[in-house]
């Protein structure tokens, strides 16, 4: 069994940030995430992160976050790498997350800026490189996400934390702005580990040396998304392009309303999670935004994972 603890390096291809299923009633389904988990090693992911803003961290409280990630490290069971989202706006709880997860036994820890409060640079390499200092046997990855949390992680920063913290080992690049991916790499050297967040720029950050991805439409297109990372390192570029423009439709599914309203009805609506329930302040889809989804499913449906009878989840529609 591969400790990639000790070789994050080795944390490639598709990681897939899964939801977290709601009961009707707003209560974490921790059935529904085991099953969610099975069916994404099943379709060939290559590990899971739960936490990130597809997961709706910022709805839960930190025991519901600890105990999720529990869950999907008990579902995996060793098969694939766990790397969950344990950042917060508060480092109290980012700290009291990040070591839980890591006396659970994932492999690494995905912290996202500290949204909200637009710190300095300064003050964000000092967050990262406390965290990191409080875990130092656990390798720690920024997760820049600035259309959520306002503030961007710069090339420098990042560059300074790689250099200074040895468990600093990556970044998550969540912003459209695809220049900024290459002054990462550039800035830090590129043993950085660089996955992207973006779904249209998984394949091109192939190109300058990325990781590999921590996108939301593995959701929904686990084996698709995979397939586009190994036909990439396989040389099979028109198959890796015919995946990346295959998948728009489900990509735009994604965001026809807010991330990942969308997403939960339609694993609700395949079976595969129990209910579409969001939590507040986001609400399930319109009827207006169902239409829509529906539409950009009907175009992607050559793209969409499969389900089987042993997929679906008792009580599933």
């Amino acid at each position: 069994m591969t400790n990639w603890r000790t070789r994050p390096e080795e944390l490639t291809g598709s990681i897939a940030p899964v939801i977290t299923p709601f009961t009707e009633d707003g209560a974490v389904d921790h059935e529904s995430l085991a099953n969610l988990v099975n069916w994404q090693l099943k379709q060939g992911s290559d590990g899971v992160s739960i936490g990130g803003s597809t997961g709706e961290p910022s709805a839960q409280t930190i025991d519901e976050r600890a105990d999720a990630i529990r869950t999907v490290l008990k579902t995996v069971d060793g098969r694939a790498p766990v790397v969950p989202g344990t950042g917060s706006a508060k480092l109290d709880e980012t700290i009291e997350l990040t070591g839980a997860a890591y006396d659970a036994g994932v492999d690494a820890a995905l912290i996202i800026t500290p949204y909200y409060a637009r710190p300095t640079q300064e003050a964000l390499y000092v967050w990262y490189k406390t965290v990191a200092e409080e875990y130092p046997e656990l390798p720690i990855i920024a997760y820049n996400v600035p259309s959520r949390t306002a503030v961007e992680i710069a090339p420098e920063t990042v560059a300074r934390l790689h250099r200074d913290v040895p468990n600093f080992v990556g970044i998550k690049e969540t912003t459209k702005d695809f220049e900024h991916f290459s002054r990462v790499i550039k800035a830090s050297g590129r043993d950085l580990l660089v996955w992207s967040g973006i779904e249209l720029l998984c394949l091109p950050l192939l190109a300058l040396g990325g990781t590999g991805f921590v996108s939301a439409t593995a959701n929904i297109a686990p084996a698709a998304t995979k397939r586009m990372y190994e036909a990439f390192h396989a040389g099979r570029m028109d198959e890796a392009l015919d995946i990346h423009y295959g998948v728009h439709p489900l990509v735009d599914l994604i965001f026809v309303e807010t991330n990942p309203a969308p997403v939960k009805w339609v694993l609700s609506e395949r079976g595969l999670i129990r209910s579409g329930h969001v939590r507040s302040p986001l609400i399930t889809p319109t009827d207006a935004g169902k239409d829509k989804i529906r539409a950009l499913l009907a175009e992607g449906a050559d793209y969409l994972s499969p389900v089987e009878d042993t997929d679906t989840i008792a009580g599933g529609n």
